[in-house]
């Protein structure tokens, strides 16, 4: 690991002496190229910079124990205590910093949710969930930008799909993906009786123009006007688009905006993430079956994540975490659960790189 450590410090040095070149900063394209590598590895450099300045501290403090000052060596010894403490924390970072990189982890995310089994209360808690993450990237100072929903007649959305952009939203929000159980006493329900309902979660990466390109001869692209609740809400223009690719059979719908141009444009955002997607799946199969676990059937069984609302609890069944502090999660508060989460799947890989 320090082998590989020494290299990546030495090229930071060398991004940093690039970096400085008046002749690198006239070309912007390769000052950006080089300034991002740098960014990539900074905090890597950083901690190993701190590591190796512990470990001269360690040395220093060892030589002291051989010093006839009695008050010195105690002095001496209880430093060494406190920093190897503190170099086991920078050993562990240094680890986890070293993992290879999701390439992902820097995009944007189109977030899907979808009503499961529930019926009406799958479709409120869809309505939930898009303001719990819509809170939690206010937090984060993200932008939310609705691209399609499907509404229900009492505020409830079978299904939502979002566009999130900001720094690091899909290393942050990767894990949530999957089936999300709510027990709670319905709107609905008369009698007062906990229901037991389900939502899908996907996070897919936004696709970049180069990542992926689509021919405008393959589409089939169809208007037609969006329907909804009454009121002046409803559109009385073919606002609507259908985007239909035909080589790989995806069809796309969005009728949120009134103007049909805004509405393609969104519609063939999402259909790039889509396409990116299956074609990451069909050259890696892991992910292929990651996704497809995500999304599921939307029946309760396949929960990830589960809302009890009478005990103000939430549980994560990956990792084992119960928080009762479900009000305050539902109110974008999400910290904890994702730190837990990232803590959980690093270790698992540092675990697989051990073996």
């Amino acid at each position: 690991m320090f082998h590989k450590l020494d290299e990546l410090l030495r090229r930071y040095r060398e991004l940093e002496d690039q970096l400085a070149n008046p002749a690198v900063s006239q070309n912007a394209s390769l000052y950006q190229k080089l300034a991002k590598e740098r960014a990539h590895l900074s905090q890597l450099a950083d901690t190993y910079q701190k590591y190796k300045s512990n470990e001269q501290e360690i040395a220093d403090n060892r030589l002291l124990l051989e010093e006839n000052d009695e008050e010195l060596r105690k002095m001496a010894k209880e430093e060494i205590t406190r920093l190897e403490v503190e170099r086991a924390h920078l050993e562990q970072s240094l680890k986890v910093l070293i993992l290879p990189k999701d390439p992902n982890d820097e995009k944007n995310i189109l977030l899907e949710i979808r009503a499961g089994t529930g019926g009406e209360e799958a479709a409120l808690f869809v309505s939930d969930l898009f303001r719990m993450y819509s809170r939690y990237a206010e937090s984060r100072r993200w932008r939310v930008e609705i691209m399609d929903t499907n509404p229900t007649g009492i505020g409830g959305l079978k299904e939502v799909i979002t566009l999130i952009s900001g720094k690091n939203v899909y290393s942050d929000l990767k894990y949530e993906g999957g089936i999300h159980r709510v027990q709670r006493v319905p709107k609905t329900e008369a009698q007062g009786r906990v229901h037991t309902s389900a939502v899908s979660v996907a996070v897919i990466p936004e696709a970049e123009d180069i990542d992926v390109h689509v021919n405008e001869s393959d589409l089939q692209v169809d208007v037609f006007r969006a329907s909804g609740p009454g009121g002046q809400g409803v559109n009385t223009t073919d606002s609507a688009v259908r985007l239909t690719h035909r080589p790989s059979g995806l069809v796309v719908v969005c009728r949120d905006e009134r103007s049909q141009i805004k509405n393609r444009a969104k519609a063939l955002k999402i259909l790039r993430a889509r396409l990116q997607e299956q074609e990451q799946g069909k050259q890696d199969m892991a992910m292929r079956e990651t996704r497809r676990s995500m999304v599921g059937s939307g029946d309760r069984s396949e929960k990830i994540r589960t809302y009890n609302f009478p005990q103000n609890r939430m549980t994560d069944h990956r990792i084992g975490l119960t928080l009762h502090q479900l009000d305050q999660i539902m109110e974008g508060k999400l910290e904890e659960v994702i730190t837990s989460l990232r803590t959980h799947y690093q270790t698992e890989a540092l675990k697989q790189t051990n073996e």
